[in-house]
């Protein structure tokens, strides 16, 4: 027969493990759903110098909630009387939210480059992002401006529905919804 008080933690901590996977940082591709729509500008310029940088991790309280609620679930099913089953909750959602901000801290935490670059007008600016394009010093690079501050490639492939390369912009024209121009 099945006991439902033996699935009460494993429920806890599958649900703390999804928790956590929502906190983990998002890659240098990914635009949040509030930039949809939104304009930026577009410039380029010349990758002159890059350094590793860490990226500290977030302690935003979801990791600790989470953790305090798994904790205090399994540490409750511990005991014979009621008393010996509160105790466990209580030890068991401090032991939990601890470890849930840790491991918050631990999953949001990374590594990224910074970038210094020479935008065609001159000006030399930093950014820091993510390197999963392999970027490199002396690369020609498009500094796009809008809900933050983005590197790509220049010379890349035109963006889907473009006819051109991106040498002096987009090339093609603008499209309509359809994909006509």
């Amino acid at each position: 027969m099945l006991d439902t008080r033996r699935l009460a933690p494993l429920c806890a901590v599958l649900a703390l493990g999804a928790g956590l996977a929502a906190c983990a940082p998002a890659t240098n591709t990914t635009v949040d759903r509030y930039a949809l729509g939104s304009s930026g500008y577009v410039s380029s310029g010349t990758i002159v110098g890059m350094r590793p940088v860490a990226v500290s991790g977030t302690r935003s309280g979801i990791g600790a909630g989470a953790g305090a609620v798994g904790g205090g679930l399994i540490g409750s099913t511990i005991g014979g009387d009621w008393r010996a089953r509160t105790v466990g909750g209580v030890v068991g959602a401090l032991a939990g939210g601890i470890a849930g901000a840790a491991i918050e801290e631990g999953v949001t935490r990374g590594d990224a480059m910074e970038f210094i670059i020479r935008d065609d007008s001159g000006a030399t600016r930093s950014v820091i992002q993510t390197n999963e394009l392999g970027l490199t010093v002396g690369e020609r690079v498009l500094i796009t401006q809008g809900d933050r501050v983005r590197l790509s490639r220049a010379g890349g492939a035109a963006p889907v529905g473009y006819g051109g390369g991106y040498g002096g912009g987009y090339g093609g024209g603008p499209i309509d919804a359809r994909g006509g121009k």
